[in-house]
C-alpha cells in the first residue's frame, strides 16, 4: 500500500470528485476537499485558492473541477475555455508557488477527437483533435500542464480518462441517463426509452477503477506524462441501452429523440492504458454488468427517497 499524504481535491463535491474522496480517506490519507458549490474558490479566483493551499499545505493536488458538460459548451464556448484552461493554469500556479510536490490534472479522451479506426486504440501520442469546445477546452488545460512542467519543471501528471460510470452520476450522462429513465418507467410503465445516436463506440470504465488510477498516478505517476486510463474495450451506445434493459422486467423500445443528439459526434473511442500499467500496475477489476446494475440500482434508490 501506498503511504498516506495530505490531499486537496478541487472538485471534491462532483460524481468523481465525491468517489475520489472516499477511496483517498479510505487509503489513509488526510483529505481537504473544496467545491464551488460548498462555498469554495471558483476556479477564476486564483487569490482564492492561493489562500486555501497557503493555509492546507497539501503534498498533492488533484484537480477534478471544471465544465464538464459536452453539450453545455457548444451553447458557452468561452465560459468552458475559461474555467477549464485559465482555471488549470491558477491551479498550477498557486501549487507552484506554496511548493505542492505533485499536481494531478485531469483530461478527457475526447482532446483526441475523430480517429480512424487503424489508429485504435488510442496511445498517448496520437495527435489532439478536439471536435467539441469542451474538448478544445480540455486539450488547452492539458497543454498548460504540460508547460507548467516543461516551463517551470513543476511536478504535474496528466490523467486522460475514458468515459466512465458509477453510482452518483448526472442523468446527462448516457448510461446514468439510460438508468434514470429505464428506472422511471418501472415505476410509470412508460414503454419508451428515449435515446439519442445508438451507433457511436465508447470506452468505459468504472469511476471506482478510475479514482484508483488517480491516487496511483499521484503517487507514482513520472512528471510531465500523460496516462490514459481506459479498459481497451469499446461497447456501442445502443449495446449499453441494451445491457441495461436486460436488468429490468420493463418492456421497453427505443425512440431516438433529436434534442439528444450531438452537433458532432465521434464514432468511437478505445483506449490503450498500456503506459498506466506498466507505471503503476494498475488495471479496471470492476465489470461493466457490475457497474451497470450498480448504476441502476443508484437510480432506484433516489427515485425511493425522492418520493
Amino acid at each position: 500500500p501506498l503511504p498516506p499524504v495530505k490531499a486537496f481535491v478541487t472538485g471534491a463535491s462532483g460524481f468523481v470528485g465525491r468517489h475520489l474522496v472516499a477511496h483517498l480517506r479510505d487509503c489513509g490519507d488526510e483529505v481537504v476537499p473544496t467545491d464551488r458549490s460548498d462555498g469554495g474558490p471558483d476556479l477564476l479566483d486564483a487569490d482564492g485558492f492561493a489562500t486555501l493551499v497557503a493555509e492546507v499545505r497539501p503534498d498533492v493536488v488533484y484537480h477534478l473541477a471544471g465544465q464538464a458538460d459536452v453539450a453545455a459548451s457548444w451553447l458557452s464556448p468561452i465560459e468552458t475555455m475559461r474555467v477549464n484552461v485559465e482555471g488549470t493554469h491558477n491551479i498550477l500556479e498557486v501549487a507552484r508557488t506554496f511548493g505542492v510536490a505533485k499536481v494531478l490534472t485531469v483530461s478527457s479522451a475526447d482532446i483526441y477527437g475523430v480517429v480512424a479506426p487503424e489508429e485504435l486504440p488510442i496511445v498517448e501520442s496520437a495527435p489532439l483533435r478536439p471536435v467539441s469546445p469542451y474538448a478544445a477546452s480540455k486539450a488547452a488545460a492539458d497543454l498548460v500542464a504540460l508547460q507548467a512542467h516543461l516551463g517551470h519543471g513543476q511536478d504535474v501528471v496528466r490523467a486522460r480518462a475514458f468515459n466512465h460510470l458509477g453510482p452518483g452520476q448526472s442523468k446527462s450522462f448516457v448510461g446514468a441517463g439510460f438508468a434514470a429513465r429505464i428506472a422511471a418507467a418501472e415505476r410509470s410503465g412508460d414503454d419508451e426509452l428515449q435515446t439519442g445516436d445508438l451507433t457511436p463506440r465508447r470506452d468505459f470504465t468504472d469511476v471506482r477503477d478510475v479514482v484508483r488510477a488517480y491516487r496511483l498516478l499521484a503517487t507514482e505517476g513520472r512528471p510531465g506524462v500523460a496516462y490514459n486510463i481506459c479498459s481497451g474495450t469499446s461497447v456501442s451506445i445502443g449495446e449499453l441501452a441494451g445491457l441495461l434493459l436486460g436488468l429490468t422486467d420493463a418492456r421497453m423500445r427505443l425512440v431516438e429523440d433529436p434534442d439528444l443528439l450531438r452537433p458532432v459526434e465521434l464514432p468511437e473511442l478505445r483506449g490503450d492504458a498500456s503506459l498506466l500499467r506498466r507505471h503503476t500496475g494498475w488495471a479496471p477489476s470492476i465489470s461493466l454488468d457490475e457497474t451497470l446494475s450498480d448504476v441502476l440500482e443508484d437510480w432506484r434508490l433516489r427515485l425511493t427517497e425522492a418520493q
